[in-house]
């Protein structure tokens, strides 16, 4: 095959995947840019053409600025603990020699496959303030001045009760790979290390974190920006941003302006806040987490 054919092979390859990809992913953001524009509610016909107005109401709305701040807060706090667990629970049991590996591993990855829907159930279950495993167990041991928490309708505490959700459902899922990539490293370095008089958390920090570090980097990322979606998710059921909106985050908000308040066009500018800020932390985390990858 000449150079021009392979060239008109690799065209008719791409072709198929750049048209979906167009219609998929390129229109629909580029519409969403495009209706943040204007003050529409969504269904009529009228659409009024503000410009930056949108984005300028944004900046002064106390509700925007709240969801903002609780996401900051989810993917601050649920992503340091959730990979800071994965990577302890994962070098425990690969480097522990711990019986029963593949049964751990099947416990901690099965929140993964369930749904957020199966897993929110759970934790309202969990949260019941009068029938739930939490209070419950806490009035066992202040059986007679203990009041009834209310984890999902405290202003105080909904958020945290929200990460902590969040931080079960994924912690088995980021373990796991954590594991294999642990499993790949050769025994050998470590027996030089112990011969060396290197103890365990010495090994762990100069060399299973180092050896490990590019997958931690990959994974780093793709949990940050799930973690904008799985908050929605998990918020929309669980407390629909309530108590007063102290739960609301960039998606939930964004929804209810978009779908619930008819205040389409102003949702659109909520979502290309969310895109381009979760465009500009993708960045920054992979200028952050850049270092030489280690060989071995």
């Amino acid at each position: 095959m000449n150079n021009k054919g392979l060239k008109r092979f690799i065209f008719i390859c791409l072709t198929p995947a750049l048209i979906l990809f167009s219609i998929f992913m390129l229109y629909p953001t580029l519409s969403v840019f495009y209706m943040s524009l204007y003050k529409w509610g969504g269904l009529s016909s009228a659409k009024k053409f503000v410009g930056l107005n949108n984005f300028k109401i944004l900046m002064t709305d106390e509700m925007f600025l709240k969801s903002f701040q609780n996401t900051i807060f989810i993917i601050v706090i649920v992503t340091i603990i959730t990979m800071t667990l994965a990577i302890v629970f994962a070098s425990i049991l690969v480097r522990g020699n711990i019986k029963g590996e593949n049964f751990f591993r099947i416990i901690f990855y099965i929140p993964n496959i369930l749904s957020v829907a199966v897993i929110s159930a759970i934790f309202s279950a969990i949260y019941d303030p009068s029938r739930g495993l939490l209070n419950s167990l806490l009035r066992i041991f202040h059986a007679d001045n203990w009041r009834n928490i209310q984890y999902l309708g405290d202003q105080s505490i909904v958020i945290y009760s929200i990460a902590v959700a969040m931080i079960w459902q994924a912690l088995g899922y980021y373990m796991v790979i954590y594991m294999a990539s642990i499993s790949s490293i050769p025994v050998h370095l470590y027996e030089a290390a112990e011969l060396d008089g290197a103890n365990k958390i010495r090994q762990f920090f100069d060399i299973t974190l180092p050896l490990v570090w590019d997958t931690i980097r990959t994974t780093l990322t793709f949990f940050i920006i799930s973690s904008i979606n799985l908050s929605f998710l998990f918020i929309k059921i669980l407390t629909s941003g309530g108590p007063d909106g102290s739960s609301e985050v960039f998606l939930s908000y964004m929804y209810k302006q978009a779908y619930g308040n008819a205040s389409y066009g102003y949702g659109m500018a909520i979502g290309v806040v969310v895109f381009l800020f979760s465009f500009l932390l993708s960045g920054i985390i992979n200028k952050i987490t850049d270092r030489e990858v280690l060989q071995y």
